[in-house]
């Protein structure tokens, strides 16, 4: 099964902020993973920031699948990708 990449805006905005190396590091892990996304895929305790995740080095992409499409939510440094629990 083909999978289609979407970008939230979030992770757009995201992937901006990275520098070059982090970026190509993580568009490379990205395709790999979008063969065979949930093999690969860890799936998260809370939903509030999506339902899986993968791991690039130190960065984690947080990521939902509907149907044929993964929806790439949010990109960052494993510190400061999950929400903080109050």
């Amino acid at each position: 099964m083909a999978y289609k990449l979407i970008y939230a805006r979030s992770a757009f905005k995201d992937i901006q902020k990275l520098d070059s190396i982090a970026k190509k590091r993580i568009k490379k892990k990205i395709e790999e993973y979008a063969a065979n996304p949930i093999k690969s895929a860890k799936k998260l305790i809370s939903s509030r920031i999506g339902t899986y995740r993968w791991r690039a080095g130190n960065y984690r992409i947080v990521f939902d699948i509907e149907h044929e499409n993964i929806i790439i939510l949010r990109i960052g440094h494993r510190r400061e990708i999950y929400p903080v629990k109050h």
